[in-house]
């Protein structure tokens, strides 16, 4: 008797594809194009829908944009500050902040600076339900996708650093574990040890993390 193959997740779907080719660095960052982003994702999930919410604003932080996202009746939150190409929080009116080269100016925020975090933010949203969310991960994920680790051999990093609980990169991935857990402990270990040699410790961690 043939049995029934297991219907695949959202974020299952969405996280095994490769984004690569579109996305752009900036100052230090990682974007992917919102028209890809959006495009891509309804034509893996049609009924997939996102609101605009709310722009909040304090005088101490600036401005906080929020977008939503449901697919397949989940829905996830996402939020973004509105920043300066310094990555500089912006506000209603300019202002200047100190750094060792001297004084350094803030624009005001625009209506198009607000527009440009709303879909930045719409982005990072869909990442949550899988699409592209490796670029999250910071640089010190090898630049794999999801689908390339769930197909590839196991392997070891040989003679690469030794990762262990407490080491200064060990927060990054304790953070990758947490927002990737539904890959599983092997995948997860498998993807980190392209480049690191987990210890017994930070194995026994991400265990922990993921259950």
């Amino acid at each position: 008797m043939a049995t029934a193959k297991k219907k695949q997740t959202t974020f299952e779907k969405l996280s095994a594809i490769n984004v690569n080719k579109f996305i752009e660095k900036k100052n230090g960052l990682t974007y992917l194009s919102w028209a890809w982003a959006w495009s891509e994702t309804k034509k893996n999930c049609p009924d997939a829908t996102y609101q605009v919410g709310e722009t909040e604003y304090d005088e101490a932080t600036g401005f906080m944009c929020h977008t939503s996202v449901t697919i397949d009746g989940e829905t996830l939150e996402m939020w973004l500050p509105v920043m300066d190409g310094k990555n500089q929080a912006m506000k209603k009116e300019p202002y200047t902040y100190t750094t060792r080269y001297g004084q350094k100016e803030v624009a005001a925020a625009t209506s198009f600076d607000i527009n440009k975090t709303l879909m930045r933010c719409l982005v990072k949203n869909l990442a949550m339900f899988g699409l592209g969310i490796y670029i999250y991960a910071g640089e010190d994920m090898p630049a794999t996708t999801t689908e390339e680790v769930a197909t590839a051999p196991a392997k070891k990093a040989t003679g690469g650093t030794e990762l262990k609980v407490g080491d200064p990169k060990w927060e990054s991935m304790a953070k990758f574990c947490k927002e990737n857990k539904a890959l599983g402990y092997k995948k997860l270990c498998d993807k980190i040890e392209a480049k690191y040699k987990l210890s017994e410790g930070a194995k026994e961690e991400i265990k922990k993390i993921i259950k």
